[in-house]
């Protein structure tokens, strides 16, 4: 196991078919970290108020295993997304030692101060077009469940590496890039304006390291499609992670 200083997840939809949290507890089996940030959409209340529930045992593994953590001296915050935004009644209250906050300022170990939110805020169709948004979940996951069965046939077919069909649709789609970079652009203003030195969140399930004017970007990406994670280091290095098929592939570090 790999101890690092800090884990960040995102964007893992408990309750839906699309959400892949036997990788995920893979992950976790393999780093232990004094602390764990949850930055949104970790249950998928949109999803099950449809009346889509899909509660698997992983899944409930998953909640037993970040309680366990918690329990055990683990500093486990949970910032609620859009997709739970029901919890955000609860921020300031703690459910079984994890801590239900709007945002959080994390200093890592060499004194960078992040602002770790979820990211809808800065989604203009999510907060002002709900049902836009809706529908775009809708699309999202029909192209995640279609790709369950497309990399099924990879495998079958012993084609090499892992091929998403929702992030070829988004890289193919202009407006998909165009608002990509305009949210990007939107989190790392706000943490500007506050004066701090980047900022790390989820929602649109792209994940990301980079520099902006300055300041560092992150995005966590998710756990429906990509199986990504962001992990601080014990000198401070950030670095995002690809969990796949029980491997871990570094992507990029800071």
């Amino acid at each position: 196991m790999t101890q690092v200083r800090s884990i960040f997840l995102s964007d893992i939809h408990l309750g839906t078919k699309a959400c892949q949290a036997a990788q995920l507890l893979e992950f976790l089996k393999a780093y232990s970290a004094d602390n764990l940030f949850l930055l949104g959409d970790i249950v998928d209340m949109w999803a099950m108020s449809r009346g889509g529930v899909h509660w698997t045992p992983e899944q409930n593994t998953f909640v037993q295993k970040i309680l366990r953590r918690a329990r055990h001296g683990e500093k486990v915050f949970f910032i609620p997304g859009n997709h739970d935004e029901a919890m955000r009644e609860y921020v300031g209250t703690s459910f079984g030692d994890v801590m239900v906050v709007a945002e959080h300022i994390h200093t890592t170990a060499d004194g960078r101060r992040l602002l770790l939110i979820h990211g809808d805020a800065f989604d203009q169709v999510t907060l002002h077009h709900k049902w836009v948004a809706v529908l775009g979940d809708i699309a999202y996951n029909l192209l995640v469940g279609m790709n369950i069965y497309l990399s099924w046939l990879r495998r079958t077919l012993k084609r090499p590496g892992y091929w998403s069909l929702a992030g070829y649709a988004k890289r193919k789609i202009k407006t998909a890039l165009t608002f990509i970079c305009n949210f990007e652009d939107s989190v790392i203003h706000h943490a500007r304006e506050r004066g701090l030195d980047g900022a790390i969140c989820g929602h649109i399930h792209w994940a990301m390291i980079k520099d902006i004017n300055g300041l560092t970007y992150m995005n966590c990406g998710d756990w429906v499609d990509s199986c990504t994670a962001i992990v601080e280091h014990l000198d401070g290095r950030m670095e995002l992670i690809r969990w796949n098929d029980h491997a871990a592939a570094q992507i990029t570090s800071l």
